[in-house]
């Protein structure tokens, strides 16, 4: 007999978005938002140009029932909005431990939605995890900034490489105790 253990994900809901697991419909979205050159350089895994059948992979990644890392896709359709304008998520890195990481499409830079979405997700902690980290490249203040404004302390300078950018980039590293 064989046993097999299904991971569920939570839906988190925010004032103006739901925060839900990803769907196979997701990839064209995704594949447009993290296609753009300015979404992709300032991660560290997301290629550019994205080769054919990267975000399917992404995707299928993100289904897996053995997956260690939940992604959420910032959906506002429940108030009228789009149907994907970003994701978020938090990769199990052990020891009640994970590392958070987030992108928004350009056409929602500025709209506070990356901070909601961030907030939410850490207040909910729906992995039951003690500490949060997360980093960002320091040629993105915008990202830090949402950083900072949700809890995360600043720890320290690091450097990390960026797939987009084939180099290493210099980071800003934060942490957040969770409840």
């Amino acid at each position: 007999m064989t046993v097999q253990t299904i991971r569920t994900q939570s839906v988190i809901e925010t004032a103006r978005l739901d925060l839900r697991p990803l769907r196979r419909s997701d990839e064209g979205l995704i594949e447009f938002y993290a296609g753009d050159a300015r979404v992709a350089r300032m991660t560290r895994g997301i290629p550019h140009p994205m080769p054919p059948g990267a975000v399917a992979a992404f995707i299928a990644r993100a289904l897996a029932d053995d997956r260690e890392e939940d992604v959420w896709a910032m959906d506002a359709t429940r108030h009228g909005g789009p149907e994907l304008m970003g994701v978020v998520g938090l990769d199990r890195v052990g020891r009640g431990q994970c590392e958070l990481g987030f992108w928004v499409g350009p056409a929602f830079w500025n709209t506070g939605i990356a901070q909601e979405a961030v907030g939410t997700l850490v207040a909910a902690n729906p992995m039951g995890h003690t500490t949060a980290f997360a980093s960002v490249f320091q040629d993105n203040p915008a990202s830090a900034r949402v950083l900072t404004q949700c809890g995360f302390a600043y720890l320290g300078d690091a450097e990390a490489y960026s797939v987009a950018r084939a180099a290493k980039v210099p980071t800003w590293t934060y942490a957040r105790k969770l409840d």
